[in-house]
């Protein structure tokens, strides 16, 4: 529990870099044996691509380091519940563990909306939800409420 809060509040950080450059702020940690080996955070506004999550970045990264597309032994951190996509690119790179913080009610997949580690597919990560959720559903709710303020002082100047 001790090492899921430290590696967590590794993931905020990335969550907060994204927030910083006006991305959601969902950031993510791939740890293996008590090293962080790779991390990732949402770029899908400025890559200008569906693909760029936080998970995907990250197991990318990883896989890269560890030179090949399977990544036992490695657990995943990251601050928002996976999405169906992500859900299914931590399944095919057989990440061992997946510890997320605050769930997500539009487009969870580990549990909120639907648990795809609970179909019949070869792999299925154990799976540890609400580790700091509160500051990390923060961060995401602050970011939301900053960006309609952002957007309603817009149109007033329009």
């Amino acid at each position: 529990m001790e090492n899921d809060i430290l590696f967590m509040r590794q993931a905020l950080t990335l969550a907060q870099e994204a927030a910083d450059e006006l991305e959601t702020p969902v950031g993510a940690v791939i740890v293996r044996n008590g090293e962080v080996i790779a991390t990732g955070r949402n770029r899908r506004e400025t890559g200008k691509n569906a693909l760029y999550h936080a998970e995907i970045e990250a197991i990318d990264n990883a896989c890269k380091k560890l030179g090949g597309w399977r990544l036992p032994g490695c657990t995943l951190y990251v601050t928002l519940e996976p999405c169906p996509m992500c859900t299914g690119a931590i399944i095919n790179a057989r990440i061992e563990r997946v510890v997320y913080g605050a769930s997500d009610t539009k487009a969870g997949s580990m549990g909120s909306v639907i648990d795809l580690t609970q179909l019949p597919y070869n792999h299925k990560p154990e799976v540890t939800k609400g580790i700091l959720q509160e500051e990390c559903a923060e961060m995401l709710s602050t970011f939301f409420k900053n960006l309609r303020k952002t957007k309603e002082q817009q149109k007033k100047k329009q």
